[in-house]
């Protein structure tokens, strides 16, 4: 076994042998890994004695009698239990990272709304003090729904510890490169990558290259699997293969630190004497992970007409409705238009979904104008919305020859339930009043005198 790798703080177990070095492939394997040799036990989960003198705890992620290919759980041998790191609570306030329920008297979220990059401030913010939460949708108490955020932050969490007992993220970065040192591992995630950290999971996040903006996807439901294929089959959109969990890291540190959490959408926080990032070795399906989206494989038409947007979903989290997602992750990426005697752009349309859209990068194909990186837009259930007018027209009259969609790259929280607009989204975020004004100028051209050609 290679020699231990000590990386800021943390002991880091051997990387593995291939392309990725410091972490497993697979999405929702069971994994196991360990930062000292021998840590982990083998043939049983809970021996007597743990070697090194660790503790065994596990981390559940859904009930124990649930359904075996839906178990989820990680073995943990840690420094100290968990229920070392946490002591008496005092609430704390976070003004702008809201929860659902969070209906807004005078603010109405019937309508077609887009905002600007919301802009630096040249505060200090931390991944957490930096949330701004835009959109909430279904209740946190019930474990239902979602909430859309944006996250500013231009400093490190140091000595400073989260986690979320309401939900897991999905962080969507827009720009800049952060570093997520957790329980379980460490994940460096810069735009054009997605990380998934479960709910439970204690990390603390550096900033590598500030300032840092973009997006999470607050998840209060069932936790985000990778989506049914149906007639697709085995291959393409996003491929099991290609999501990548952290291999064993902790930190053995006898300092001052602080545990924030939320729980049913309050913030509470507790004052340790260590850092709670101690698990020394691990074996689960229970754990974060990391994708790349540019390895997204698109499926669309190969002859004519448009498929239903729902091919491009990366990640699903499903409800108790089959088919009806509690939320569905959409990628809008590069690709090949090739439909002939088709309308290509994303057609007019009302949806039973509300859809919170963000900009990564480039140009949106419907929106090559105002949708900017940075930017969001946010349509909601049965409110119609579709191309602007220079789409419609480029759409209507561009020659029917392959196309490479280049410098594109957006994506879509959609979720069955009506997403609700905060404070912050309404009354600070860059709103953009004139986007409405977008399908003004939409020209009729009905002329029912002529015959059809």
């Amino acid at each position: 076994m290679k020699d231990t790798i000590v990386e800021n703080r943390m002991s880091i177990a051997p990387s593995l042998d291939g392309p990725h070095k410091g972490y497993m492939a697979c999405f929702g394997n069971n994994f196991e890994t360990e930062a000292l040799p021998g840590a982990l036990p083998q043939g049983r989960n809970s021996p007597q004695k743990c070697r090194y003198g660790l503790y065994a705890e596990q981390l559940s992620g859904t009930p124990f009698t649930a359904p075996r290919g839906q178990n989820e759980r990680t073995w943990c041998y840690r420094i100290r239990p968990s229920v070392k790191h946490v002591g008496r609570f005092t609430t704390i306030d976070m003004p702008d990272w809201k929860s659902a329920p969070n209906v807004i008297p005078g603010v109405t979220s019937l309508g077609q709304y887009r905002w600007d990059p919301v802009p630096h401030s040249g505060e200090e913010l931390t991944f957490v003090t930096g949330m701004r939460t835009m959109t909430t949708a279904g209740d946190v108490n019930t474990q239902e729904g979602m909430a859309a955020h944006v996250y500013l932050a231009t400093v490190s969490m140091e000595d400073d510890y989260f986690y979320s007992a309401d939900s897991e993220l999905l962080v969507v970065p827009q720009e800049g490169r952060l570093r997520f040192y957790t329980e379980l591992g460490i994940i460096d995630l810069q735009p054009q990558e997605i990380a998934i950290l479960p709910r439970g999971l204690v990390y603390r996040v550096a900033v590598l290259e500030g300032p840092v903006r973009g997006f999470v996807c607050e998840n209060y439901g069932r936790k985000f699997v990778l989506p049914n294929r149906g007639p697709i089959g085995a291959n393409c959109l996003a491929n099991a293969r290609d999501f990548k969990t952290p291999v064993a890291a902790f930190e053995d540190r006898e300092v001052k630190s602080t545990v924030t959490i939320k729980w049913c959408g309050q913030f509470h926080q507790t004052e340790i004497d260590h850092s709670p990032l101690d698990v020394v070795a691990w074996h689960g399906n229970y754990a974060p992970c990391k994708y790349d989206l540019r390895t997204f494989s698109p499926v669309g038409a190969i002859l004519f007409d448009h498929p239903d947007p729902s091919i491009f979903t990366v990640l699903t989290a499903p409800s108790a409705v089959e088919g009806t997602a509690n939320i569905d992750f959409v990628l809008f990426r590069d690709r090949w238009m090739v439909a002939e005697n088709t309308f290509r752009p994303p057609w007019y349309h009302k949806n039973i979904m509300s859809e919170l859209m963000g900009n990564i990068h480039g140009i949106y194909d419907a929106k090559p104008e105002g949708f900017v990186p940075g930017g969001l837009s946010l349509h909601n259930m049965m409110l119609p919305h579709g191309p602007d007018k220079n789409a419609f027209e480029q759409g209507s009259n561009e020659p029917m020859e392959p196309t490479f969609l280049a410098n594109t790259m957006s994506f879509m929280f959609e979720t069955r339930f009506p997403q609700h607009l905060t404070d912050f989204a309404a009354t600070k975020a860059p709103l953009q009043d004139s986007y409405v004004d977008c399908w003004r100028d939409l020209a009729k051209y009905f002329d029912g005198t002529k015959s059809p050609s």
